[in-house]
């Protein structure tokens, strides 16, 4: 008996992980909108970025003094990836926002990230690739031909920058997460170090080029950016996804990641008055299709063989 229908015959831990499934990949969804919102302030990414790293690195710092840097499981290029690939992805998504609207970042940044992942398991880890993944991977290109297809037509090079970035940021995440895995770091301790290795190289060199343009930012614009970056997104959002797994198993709590592209393109809606058009939805539900499948997401014809 598979280790998901084993899972589902306690209905209360399928409820409670699905709940928190949900929860984390809603903090992850959000940053992407509440960085685009700060964005439309006084904040630049370089502001945005340094409140996420600050305020993660010195709530994390105890935790990583506690637990080492891991170097003798990294070592010197698993620890390199595991500070720039936790870090830049944050000021590549954040300064990709300036040129491409929240719903397109939802889509290209965690929609593309597994499929870097499993480009650089397979040459790193051996991982092999399954029919299942196959056709997952043909639903995420799909889904990101469409996006280029229609801002193509309108030869809008801005949102061509944007996309690049995304694109960047999720090729960066991949190596953090093929660093973590490859070290078997719990995800706690792998973004404690990030935390704290961005807080060291970024901050003192942002305050020394860009420090005085957080002073002009409204502190409601900085409070609400400290904790949504720094707090629920570094930390929180870890926890959540953390039990996840350890209720539901590896496959379906990560499934749940594939909901990122349309939760990030619905919240845009109300809070930045952004409307996909329906090339966009189009675009992210087969992206989101291609994650759950590659990500290992249930399906009704196995969940039922699997319980028979």
């Amino acid at each position: 008996m598979s280790e998901l229908a084993a899972d589902r015959r306690v209905p209360g831990n399928y409820v409670r992980g699905a709940l928190y499934g949900l929860a984390a990949v809603s903090i992850w969804s959000g940053w992407i909108v509440v960085a685009r919102l700060g964005l439309k302030t006084s904040l630049t990414p370089w502001d945005i970025a340094a409140l996420r790293f600050g305020v993660a690195g010195v709530l994390l710092l105890p935790y990583v003094l506690q637990k080492g840097l891991a170097f003798e499981r990294l070592g010197l290029i698993g620890l390199a990836a595991i500070v720039l690939g936790g870090g830049a992805p944050v000021l590549l998504a954040n300064t990709g926002l300036l040129f491409a609207p929240a719903a397109h970042a939802g889509a290209l940044f965690p929609g593309v990230m597994p499929l870097a992942v499993a480009v650089l398991a397979a040459a790193f880890l051996h991982e092999a690739f399954t029919g299942a993944k196959k056709i997952g991977f043909a639903l995420i290109v799909m889904g990101i031909a469409g996006i280029a297809w229609g801002t193509a037509g309108a030869v809008d090079p801005k949102q061509t920058t944007g996309h690049a970035l995304f694109l960047a940021s999720a090729f960066a995440w991949a190596c953090y997460t093929v660093a973590m895995r490859r070290a078997r770091l719990d995800g706690l301790h792998a973004a404690g170090i990030a935390a704290v290795g961005a807080m060291m190289l970024y901050v003192p060199v942002y305050f020394l080029a860009e420090g005085a343009s957080l002073g002009r930012a409204s502190w409601g614009d900085v409070a609400l950016q400290a904790f949504v970056q720094g707090v629920l997104t570094a930390i929180v959002s870890l926890v959540f996804y953390g039990r996840a797994v350890s209720l539901l198993g590896a496959s379906s709590g990560a499934a749940f990641a594939s909901l990122s592209p349309v939760m990030t393109a619905v919240m845009a809606i109300p809070i930045l008055g952004e409307w996909p058009l329906m090339l966009d939805w189009i675009a992210i539900a087969s992206i989101s299709a291609g994650v759950y499948v590659v990500s290992g997401g249930p399906l009704p014809r196995r969940a039922y063989s699997d319980s028979a």
